[in-house]
């Protein structure tokens, strides 16, 4: 079993499109509207600048995850998605690792993220990574079915 290769990629690459369309399938199949999906477009995702990594075995690109610079050390993880064949062999955690890393190189203090309230597995995932529930920030304030979590990088 290979070990995953996790580097910078370009939302113009073709297998970003596939796992971003296969994330928003996924939450759809959730129960999910889709005003209580707040996922960013490829387009939205360069347009902010975020910064995004996605994680190879084989060749193969089988993961995605962004964090975007806010303000006052503030950053957000986006679009963090595993296919599911190749959940469990690490790529998450390879890519949290390169994201945290970039993150805190570039001054955040703060990493927090959005999540649903049916996405189980995802918040126990980001509890090991140190992340708590906290009290829901905008634009998630009003939907009841978001989930923010925080984790201090300081």
């Amino acid at each position: 079993m290979s070990e995953p290769v996790v580097a910078v990629v370009s939302v113009r690459h073709p297998g970003v499109a596939e796992l971003i369309d296969a994330l928003t399938i996924e939450l759809a199949g959730g129960g999910y509207t889709e005003e209580e999906t707040f996922g960013y477009s490829a387009e939205q995702l360069e347009a902010s600048g975020v910064h995004l990594v996605g994680a190879s075995l084989d060749e193969e690109l089988v993961g995605i995850g962004g964090v975007e610079l806010q303000a006052d050390g503030l950053g957000e993880l986006k679009r963090f998605y595993v296919d599911p064949a190749h959940r469990g062999r690490g790529v998450a955690d390879a890519m949290m690792s390169a994201l945290v890393e970039y993150a805190t190189a570039h001054g955040v203090t703060t990493l927090r993220l959005e999540t649903g309230d049916q996405q189980r597995a995802a918040q126990g995932f980001y509890a090991r990574h140190g992340f708590e529930v906290v009290d829901r920030f905008p634009p998630y304030v009003d939907s009841a079915t978001s989930v923010c979590m925080s984790r201090s990088l300081a």
